[in-house]
C-alpha cells in the first residue's frame, strides 16, 4: 500500500479520513484467526453501527464508545442522540432508474434516486470498460439505519447525484441477495482499513478491482463532525484518478492480489490431532468473555458501551455442552449457567420486542437495554432452536413463554401468505430509528388506567428515567416475571396473565404507527434457519401448529427456489425467483429440513435432504483441498472463489455442512458423506486448533464425528497434567 500511502500529504487530507471514519450497521465482530474469512459479513474488530470520529482529533467516540446512541450504567442517564440532518424532500419526483426492475426492496427504495444506479451485472460492468469510468459500488441492506441515512442525504442530492452520473459508473448491490460481492469487496475494505460496515463505499477501477473503501459519508464537509462530505471525496477521488491514474491501477493491483490471496480457501492444516480438548478450549474462551452480571459474550464485557450479539453459534455449543453426560460436572454446571443467564438477561432486555414478541438483532449496550431496532429472521429462526432447547433441558416455563412470543410474532409479521419466510423488518420509520417501538410516559399512561400503568410501568421500567434518547423508553424487565411475581405474590404465570391485556392494548395503539418497512424478499437460507427453529420448537413443545408452519415452508421454497433440475435459487420476490443459490442456502435448508424430520418423523425429508446435499457435493466441494466453497462451480466469475469456516451471527456454510454430514451418513448409512464431513474440518484444521472459538459449529461438527468413531468425552477433556519433576 506504500504507493497509495505516498499521497497522504494531500489525498488523506480530505478522503483517508474516510478510512478512519469507518462506521454503519456492523455484524458481531469476531476474533480474527490466523486467516480471516469469506464472505465477510463480519468484521474482525470491534464496529458499532455509528459513523465513527476519526481518532485524530476531537472527543474520544472511537469504535469502543458509540456516539449516536450512547448507553449508561443503571445508575446514569443515557446521553441524548445528536440531531441528524433533516432529510430534505426533492422538489421533483425523478424518474425510475433501472433499479425499478428489480424484486430487492432495498434496491427499489433507490429506484427513483436521480443517481443513475446500475443493478450488479454484465452491462454496467463493461459499461465501466468501455467508457473507462471508475465504478462506484454501494452495498447496503433494508434495515440498516445508516443506509437509509446515506441514501435521503447524499443519493437524493442533486448536485452529487450530477458529479457520479458524470464521472462514474454508479452499481448498488443488496448485500443479502449478493453475499458473494458484498464478501469479496468487504475484504478489500477491511484489508485496507481493519474495519468494515455498512453502507460500504467502494470505488473501483473500470476492471472492478478495488482503490478505495470505507463505508457511511455525510453528504458535505461539516454535517457531521471531523468526517469528509462525500461530494468531496469523489471529487477529489476524480481529480486523483485523472492526473494519476498508473499509480492508483498499482495501489488497484496490490489490494485485488490481497483479497485473491486472502480469500482463495488455502487454510493452513493442524500438525496436532482434532480431538475432544477443542470443546474445552471452545468453553474456556467462552469462559473467559462471559459477562457474569448481564450474560452474553464480548472481549470487552465490562465497556457499558460494547455492543453485545445474541451469536447464537456460542449457545448451540453450551448446550451440547450442558448434555454432555460423561463431561466432569463443574464443566456441565459452567455452560448451564452461561447459557441460561444470557437467556434470561436476552429475555428480560429491550433487544427482545416484550409487546409483539421476536428479537430485535443485536443490543448497543452492555446492558442488552437498547437494541438496534431492526429484526432479522436469521435471528429469530436461530434464537427459536436455542430457547426451545434450553426449555426442553431446564423445563424452565418463562423460556417457553419466549419462544411462543417469538414464534407467533413471525408467523403473524413476517410470513407470506404462500408460506415463506420475510427477511427482515427495518429499525427506521418515518426516518427515525426506532420510532415505531419507543414510548414516551405520556403515551402509555393515555392508553392505560391508572391502575394498569403502575403495574406496567412498574413491571417495564417506567417507572424510572428514560432509557433511550431523552423522553422515550424501550420497555424492558428489571428482573425476571418470576423474581416480579414474588413481590407482589403472585406466580410468574399469574403475574404474566396480568400483563397479557395491558400489552395487548398498547400493541394495538402501536400498530397504528407508520411501520417500518417489512423486505419482503425470500431467501432460501434463511427460511432454512426459520424452518429449522420452527421445527425444533413444535418436536419439543409437541404443537403440531409450528411443525405445520415448518412444513409449509419448506414446500414453498422447494416449489418455488428450486429449478426443474433441481438446483436451489437464493431469492423470491415479486413472483420470481433468481440468483445462484450459494453455499449457505444449501447447508441451511438441508439443516432445516433434517428438523422437519425430527419433528415429523416423514421420511421424505430425509431424502430431499439428502438430494439436496448431493447436489451441493457435486457443484461446491473442492476436491483439492477438502470442505465447500462459498459459490458454486459455475457461478459468475468474481475477483476469488473463497470459503468461511467463521460462525457469527449466522453460522458457516461450512460448519452446518460438515454437522448435515455426520447426520446424513449416520441415517443413511453413507460412509462417503462421513469421510466427507471430516474432511470438511480438516480443511479447516489449522484454523480450529489456532482458533476454535471462531468456529463452535465446526467444533460440535468434530464432536459428532469423534462420538460416531467410538471416542468420547470422559471426565473433564482438558490434557492430563504433565508428570511431576
Amino acid at each position: 500500500m506504500a504507493v497509495f500511502r505516498s499521497y497522504l500529504s494531500e489525498f488523506c487530507l480530505v478522503v483517508f479520513v474516510g478510512l478512519l471514519a469507518l462506521g454503519g450497521c456492523s455484524d458481531p465482530a469476531v476474533q480474527q484467526a490466523p486467516m480471516a474469512f469469506e464472505p465477510a459479513d463480519e468484521v474482525p474488530t470491534d464496529v458499532t453501527d455509528l459513523p465513527q470520529t476519526p481518532d485524530v482529533a476531537g472527543p474520544d467516540t472511537s469504535p469502543q464508545q458509540p456516539a449516536e446512541k450512547r448507553a449508561s450504567p443503571p445508575a446514569e442517564k443515557p446521553a441524548e442522540k445528536p440531531a441528524e440532518k433533516p432529510a430534505e424532500k426533492p422538489a421533483v419526483q425523478h424518474p425510475a432508474n433501472r433499479l425499478a426492475k428489480e424484486t430487492s426492496p432495498y434496491l427499489l427504495m433507490h429506484a427513483h434516486n436521480p443517481v443513475d444506479w446500475h443493478p450488479w451485472d454484465a452491462e454496467a460492468l463493461e459499461k465501466a470498460r468501455q467508457e473507462d469510468k471508475v465504478i462506484f459500488l454501494s452495498i447496503g441492506y433494508s434495515s440498516c439505519h445508516w443506509c437509509h441515512v446515506m441514501e435521503r442525504e447524499s443519493f437524493m442530492d442533486e448536485e452529487i447525484a450530477a458529479f457520479l452520473n458524470k464521472h462514474f459508473i454508479c452499481i448498488k448491490v443488496d448485500r443479502e441477495e449478493r453475499p458473494d460481492v458484498d464478501g469479496i469487496y468487504m475484504a478489500a475494505v477491511q484489508l485496507t482499513t481493519g474495519r468494515g460496515g455498512w453502507p460500504m463505499s467502494v470505488f473501483m477501477t473500470p476492471g472492478a478491482r478495488p482503490f478505495f473503501g470505507a463505508t457511511y459519508f455525510p453528504a458535505r464537509d461539516g454535517d457531521r463532525p471531523q468526517m469528509p462530505g462525500f461530494l468531496t471525496v469523489i471529487q477529489r477521488i476524480q481529480t486523483f484518478w485523472e492526473s494519476q491514474r498508473e499509480d492508483f491501477n498499482k495501489q488497484a493491483d496490490q489490494i485485488t492480489e490481497a483479497v485473491k490471496s486472502h480469500l482463495d480457501g488455502r487454510r493452513p492444516r493442524s500438525i496436532n490431532p482434532l480431538d475432544s480438548r477443542l470443546l474445552s478450549r471452545v468453553q474456556a474462551k467462552l469462559a473467559e468473555d462471559f459477562d457474569p452480571t448481564y450474560g452474553g459474550f464480548s472481549s470487552r464485557a465490562e465497556d457499558p458501551n460494547a455492543p453485545k450479539f445474541p451469536v447464537p453459534s456460542n449457545l448451540m455449543f453450551l448446550l451440547y455442552r450442558m448434555e454432555q453426560e460423561t463431561l466432569a460436572q463443574d464443566q456441565r454446571d459452567e455452560a448451564r449457567q452461561m447459557l441460561v443467564h444470557s437467556l434470561e438477561r436476552m429475555a428480560m432486555g429491550g433487544i427482545r420486542d416484550h409487546l409483539a414478541g421476536g428479537f430485535h438483532r443485536y443490543s448497543v449496550d452492555r446492558f442488552w437495554r437498547i437494541p438496534h431496532f431492526e429484526k432479522m429472521l436469521y435471528d429469530n429462526g436461530q434464537l427459536a432452536t436455542v430457547y426451545a432447547e434450553a426449555h426442553r433441558l431446564t423445563g424452565r416455563d418463562d423460556f417457553r413463554r419466549v419462544l411462543v412470543e417469538m414464534l407467533d410474532f413471525v408467523l403473524r409479521e413476517m410470513t407470506s401468505p404462500e408460506g415463506g419466510f420475510y427477511s427482515a423488518l427495518d429499525a427506521d420509520s418515518e426516518g427515525e430509528e426506532g420510532k415505531f417501538y419507543r414510548w414516551t410516559k405520556e403515551e402509555v399512561v393515555e392508553e392505560l388506567t391508572e391502575e394498569e400503568f403502575e403495574l406496567f410501568a412498574a413491571i417495564y421500567g417506567l417507572d424510572q428515567d428514560p432509557n433511550f434518547e431523552g423522553e422515550f423508553y424501550a420497555p424492558q424487565l428489571s428482573m425476571s416475571l418470576s423474581e416480579l411475581g414474588v413481590k407482589r405474590e403472585l406466580t410468574a404465570e399469574q403475574l404474566d396473565g396480568q400483563l397479557q391485556s395491558l400489552r395487548s392494548k398498547l400493541l394495538a395503539v402501536r400498530d397504528k404507527r407508520v411501520r417500518p418497512l417489512t423486505d419482503t424478499k425470500v431467501l432460501t437460507g434463511w427460511n432454512g434457519l426459520m424452518i429449522r427453529g420452527l421445527a425444533d420448537a413444535g418436536r419439543v413443545l409437541q404443537d403440531d401448529r409450528y411443525v405445520a408452519a415448518a412444513q409449509r415452508a419448506a414446500e414453498f421454497v422447494l416449489a418455488k427456489l428450486r429449478t426443474p433440475t433441481g438446483r436451489l435459487l437464493r431469492t423470491y420476490g415479486q413472483g420470481k425467483a433468481q440468483l445462484n443459490a450459494y453455499l449457505d442456502d444449501y447447508a441451511f435448508l438441508i439443516d432445516g429440513l433434517i428438523g422437519v424430520y425430527l419433528a415429523s418423523g416423514e421420511e421424505r425429508w430425509l431424502q430431499i435432504a439428502d438430494s439436496l446435499m448431493q447436489g451441493q457435493l457435486a457443484h461446491f466441494w473442492d476436491a483439492d483441498n477438502g470442505g465447500f466453497f462459498f459459490t458454486s462451480d459455475d457461478h459468475e466469475s468474481l475477483l476469488a472463489r473463497g470459503k468461511n469456516p467463521a460462525d457469527s451471527a449466522r453460522p458457516s456454510g461450512n460448519s452446518v455442512s460438515a454437522q448435515n454430514l455426520v447426520f446424513l451418513g449416520e441415517q443413511l448409512g453413507n460412509s462417503d458423506y462421513l469421510a466427507k464431513a471430516k474432511a470438511t474440518i480438516q480443511a479447516v484444521s489449522g484454523v480450529l486448533d489456532g482458533s476454535p472459538d471462531v468456529a463452535p459449529r465446526m467444533v460440535l461438527a468434530l464432536a459428532a464425528t469423534l462420538q460416531e468413531g467410538g471416542e468420547a468425552e470422559t471426565g473433564s477433556d482438558l490434557p492430563p497434567e504433565p508428570p511431576a519433576p
